[in-house]
């Protein structure tokens, strides 16, 4: 008796705090908060307040409620487990499915491996470079001539 009138009294209040934010015009936010208000008194008129009473002081349904919780935790060690697994089998497969570094080039025969092929390559413009800028842009100057640029 005492714990459906606290949660009347609850959605009462509730329902008190929707309308004056509604007042204020912010009718997403009291449409919220009704809904919230009226959870209480659905419990309450389910009967669900009563049977959560009952079961609150009852040794057998904490028992009950262990065992769930161990339940759960089973179930979830064993999806981490499983994702896990996955996961692992996944990377191995993409190691040794990888792409090999010459898989960029374009197939033989092709007409843009043609053209390269039959094109003389430039001659370098310009004043030549010291050693230490060669060492700088050698990699991206293999970079492109790996792409025919």
């Amino acid at each position: 008796m005492l714990a459906e009138t606290i949660c009347s009294a609850v959605s009462a209040a509730g329902l008190g705090i929707a309308a004056v934010t509604a007042y204020r015009r912010r009718f997403l936010t009291a449409t919220r908060i009704v809904a919230y208000a009226l959870v209480p008194l659905g419990l309450v008129l389910t009967g669900a307040v009563e049977w959560i009473a009952s079961t609150a002081f009852s040794p057998a349904a904490w028992v009950g409620v262990g065992v769930l919780g161990l339940a759960w935790v089973l179930f979830m060690t064993t999806r981490a487990v499983e994702r896990r697994s996955l996961g692992r089998a996944a990377k191995g497969g993409a190691r040794q499915g990888a792409i090999a570094p010459s898989a960029s080039a374009p197939a033989p025969g092709s007409t843009r491996a043609v053209g390269r092929a039959s094109r003389p390559a430039a001659p370098p413009k310009g004043k030549p470079r010291t050693a230490g800028q060669d060492d700088d842009f050698s990699d991206i100057e293999a970079i492109l001539k790996k792409h025919g640029i």
